[in-house]
């Protein structure tokens, strides 16, 4: 007597030679259902910001007063003296006027400007002072500063605001403010979805999935849009190399204009001179083997297109200039993407950093630096490197507790919230999600962009 063997699922990995009825299986794996999540981009930019928080009932903008330091070229008010523009220089009988703009000492006899426009009555002015006097100024008034941000010794020494036994009204000075502002703009997505997307789809918390995605996507956005308003607020802006404008960064043989230990270095004085305050203390090292000491820096975000460049770049003494953050993380805190130190910086690589695709000079002669096509054109594309003071910009938020961008959502699920006469049944749902956002620029002269090219 023959007995059939007993049910099987079969030799096969995929269930294919069951003997459990006619049919195969359906289901011939394990689902984990725990789905492979992406990374959570980062955060880099907004925890850099000074954050205001708009109250409800005072309108979409936001203002606040920046007051001018006297001895400053941006202070120029109505009321004082103009360091910048002309003074009356009088020797012997001859009537000089000198023009001192810019730095400039050109002096133009008296007869010349007779008849100029800008006003001055020389003759008045000589007898206001007392008469002809050998070696006698008069500083000019409208302006209100004395010598502005000059260094030159000439020039300050010219324009001390000395006084006679007699004073008088003289040197007298003025101050400038400057309003700045920031308007809250509203962004904001939505999805929608069916009842039976959720009920019949292999992944149970698809739904939760969907909605997790879309809060890290608005988050992403306000990063993006964030990094784009620092890189345009920037004040102080250098070009790698010789390249003096973005249409002449170049990758061309004979011409790169690749950045370098020098223009790192040059862009650190003009922080330092607009008094950019420094984000990192000194790192002394410790007794670990092979730790090194860091400067008290600032930090400068790149994007990993220019890790070989920061690799290969050496310092003035011909030496290997990045110190890989390993060699001093032991000693001192590190920041989020921090990849190393340069000189006085400590480099943040941000994989979302922007770019400007085609920007750069014409490639024609390619020495092995990144271009891209646009309009029949090969160009070199433009990489940005950003350096961030604290202090030296604001984000807005609305309806917050000041300390981060509050983001609305709305989610109706299908059923009676959402049936109408355009959905009678109840069958689609939706999410959306909303945010404000305002970006104000309180010290554009402690923002730096430096921009480059990068090896392929």
């Amino acid at each position: 007597m023959a007995f059939e063997t007993s049910q099987e699922y079969g030799s096969s990995t995929d269930g294919s030679a069951a003997s459990i009825g006619a049919n195969t299986q359906i289901n011939p794996a394990y689902f984990w259902k725990k789905a492979l999540i992406e990374i959570v981009k980062e955060q880099h930019f907004g925890q850099l910001a000074n954050v205001r928080a708009m109250p409800k009932n005072m309108g979409k903008t936001i203002k606040q007063h920046h007051y001018l330091p006297m001895l400053d070229d941006a202070n120029v008010s109505s009321q004082g003296i103009d360091a910048a523009a002309a003074q009356l220089w009088v020797s012997g009988s001859a009537v000089w006027y000198a023009f001192l703009r810019d730095g400039g000492n050109t002096l133009v006899p008296d007869a010349t400007i007779a008849g100029n426009s800008s006003g001055f009555n020389t003759q008045a002015l000589v007898e206001a002072a007392g008469g002809f006097n050998n070696a006698l100024h008069i500083p000019m008034q409208g302006y209100g500063n004395l010598y502005g941000s000059s260094k030159d010794v000439g020039s300050i020494k010219a324009r001390l605001p000395a006084l006679t036994e007699h004073g008088g009204r003289v040197n007298r000075v003025g101050f400038t403010r400057k309003t700045i502002e920031a308007t809250l703009e509203k962004f904001g997505f939505f999805d929608e979805y069916t009842q039976e997307s959720i009920d019949f789809d292999t992944d149970a918390d698809l739904l939760m999935h969907i909605t997790r995605e879309a809060l890290r996507g608005a988050n992403e956005i306000v990063e993006d849009k964030l990094q784009i308003d620092l890189l345009e607020a920037a004040g102080v802006i250098r070009y790698a190399g010789a390249a003096t404008s973005r249409a002449t960064v170049s990758g061309e043989t004979g011409g790169v204009t690749e950045v370098t230990y020098d223009d790192l270095l040059r862009t650190h004085i003009d922080l330092d001179d607009n008094r950019c305050p420094k984000a990192t203390e000194i790192i002394t090292g410790s007794r670990m083997v092979d730790t090194k000491v860091v400067n008290a820096a600032r930090y400068l975000f790149c994007g990993s297109d220019l890790i070989p460049t920061l690799e290969a770049m050496q310092d003035s003494h011909g030496t290997k200039a990045l110190i890989p953050v390993a060699q001093y993380a032991e000693a001192g805190t590190v920041a989020m993407g921090e990849y190393g130190s340069i000189g006085f910086f400590r480099l943040i690589v941000v994989l979302e950093m922007v770019k400007w695709m085609a920007a750069g000079a014409a490639a024609v002669s390619n020495a092995g630096y990144q271009t891209t096509t646009a309009d029949g054109t090969e160009a070199y594309d433009v990489f940005p490197m950003l350096c961030v003071g604290s202090g030296s910009f604001a984000t807005i938020g609305f309806q917050t507790g000041g300390k981060t961008v509050k983001f609305k959502i709305t989610h109706k699920k299908p059923g009676r919230e959402t049936a109408d006469r355009n959905d009678p049944y109840g069958e689609t749902g939706f999410y959306s999600i909303k945010w404000y956002y305002a970006f104000m620029t309180l010290r554009p002269e402690w923002i730096a962009r430096l921009e480059t090219v990068a090896r392929q």
